[in-house]
């Protein structure tokens, strides 16, 4: 509408124009060709606004669409409507969470760990009123003997997440429930009064029944029996249900322990065995001079030498672990070409450690405001050890030894590595690390 009444107040201008000119003779008027040059300008000119003007109205109308559909998608805003979210839930105590989620109508889920059984429910859902349906679940420690599995006066023993049946004499089977009749089972301590108990018995509707206490199982006739001790430890060896201790299982009256190798420590699980380290609790004797160097189950006292004066070369001892090369002489290339540092290196493993395990790591650095080496090269150079190990560059800068065959306690293992740098292809020095490998007996 705008644009047809512009054209029109346009078309009517040049109209009376035209009329104005034809009035007064012709002077100072346009031709006829300028006025028809005039207005076909001015026809491009409207026919250009009218395309923008129709395009805008297009765009326009079709955001005002899109909008408007939007708009009609949006919930109608209610003061009164139920909250959409509940409250954030956490995973119970030896247990897991699945779901995070927490809108109306969504579900989370929870499990416990294995050797605990959910006391509540295992799906919660959000309730329209933002609440959660049910009670909070709790995971509680499962009693393998709880449920009694033991039959005809078997002992339940407790395992790690399993339990085994000792039976009395006359009766077998993985609950005791076949009844033999063979001699007292291997894992039965006799012929040991420490380990012997009277049964507790009692009359119950005129019979008499009698029962032990946890860790032992009746033996004897009804007339005549007794309590025996359970040697648990053997219990566990005979039925390759797993170690009960991780090195050596003692066993006493009703129960066991787990012993550990001298220089080590059970661990409050009471199964486990830890190093300790004498070193740095102060349980040794390295006297001053010396390095103490921790080793599993004991400790070494060291005191590396530098490597002995050979021509021109000669080392000095700038740390306990660490020589360093005196200054060369000018023409001295073979003083120049000899190891810038020799260091010491002490490490302590298991026996029969998994391979391949990176065991030690070379890298180079530059004094502050000094460009480094652009290239460096690893190598193994001596050492007892010929086909233990491979040294391979990890980065640019950095090379890794890596045990590749495993080693067997307990035994002592050494291997020398170096580190060349250079710049611009040409040699600049070398760094020599003597490795000691101290291999325990024990594979923990």
């Amino acid at each position: 509408m705008a644009l047809s009444v512009l054209r029109s107040s346009l078309l009517l201008l040049c109209l009376t124009t035209i009329h104005t000119c034809n009035g007064d003779g012709g002077q100072n008027c346009m031709d006829k060709h300028q006025v028809v040059s005039v207005l076909r300008q001015m026809e491009k000119f409207l026919k250009g606004q009218e395309i923008r003007f129709t395009e805008g109205l297009r765009i326009m109308k079709s955001k005002l669409a899109t909008l408007q559909n939007s708009v009609s998608k949006l919930p109608q805003a209610d003061q009164s409507a139920a909250p959409s979210l509940c409250p954030s839930l956490e995973a119970p105590v030896n247990g897991r969470k699945f779901g995070s989620k927490y809108l109306i109508g969504h579900e989370v889920h929870f499990t416990c760990s294995t050797g605990y059984q959910m006391i509540g429910p295992g799906t919660r859902v959000c309730q329209e009123n933002g609440s959660w349906s049910g009670v909070s679940p709790v995971c509680k420690d499962v009693s393998e003997c709880s449920s009694n599995p033991c039959q005809n006066g078997g002992i339940c023993v407790e395992g790690l997440n399993q339990y085994k049946c000792t039976c009395p004499q006359s009766w077998s089977g993985s609950n005791c429930q076949h009844q033999t009749q063979t001699a007292p089972p291997e894992w039965s301590v006799m012929n040991d009064p420490a380990f012997s108990r009277r049964p507790r018995c009692a009359k119950v509707a005129g019979a008499q029944h009698c029962s032990c206490d946890a860790g032992f199982h009746m033996s004897g006739t009804s007339d005549n029996s007794i309590c025996q001790d359970v040697n648990e430890c053997e219990v566990y060896r005979l039925d390759q249900g797993g170690k009960l201790c991780v090195f050596e299982c003692v066993n006493v009256p009703g129960s066991y322990q787990c012993t550990c190798p001298s220089g080590y420590k059970l661990l409050p699980d009471g199964r486990s065995c830890e190093d300790v380290d004498e070193c740095l609790t102060q349980q040794h004797n390295c006297t001053r001079g010396t390095t103490c160097i921790n080793t599993g189950g004991g400790f070494q006292c060291v005191s590396p030498a530098c490597p002995r004066p050979h021509g021109n070369v000669t080392y000095v001892k700038t740390s306990t672990l660490q020589c360093e090369r005196n200054p060369c002489p000018m023409e001295s290339r073979s003083c120049h070409l000899a190891p810038k540092t020799v260091s010491f290196h002490y490490l302590s493993l298991p026996s029969d450690l998994q391979t391949p395990a990176t065991l030690f790591r070379m890298a180079t650095a530059s004094a502050p405001g000094r460009p480094g080496p652009d290239s460096l090269r690893f190598g193994i150079v001596g050492g007892n050890s010929r086909g233990i190990f491979v040294m391979q560059r990890s980065d640019r800068q950095t090379g890794e030894l890596i045990l590749v065959q495993g080693l067997t306690g307990p035994q002592d293992v050494s291997v020398d590595v170096d580190m060349s740098e250079y710049t611009d292809r040409t040699f600049q020095a070398k760094h020599v690390a003597k490795v000691h490998i101290l291999v325990s007996p024990y594979h923990f």
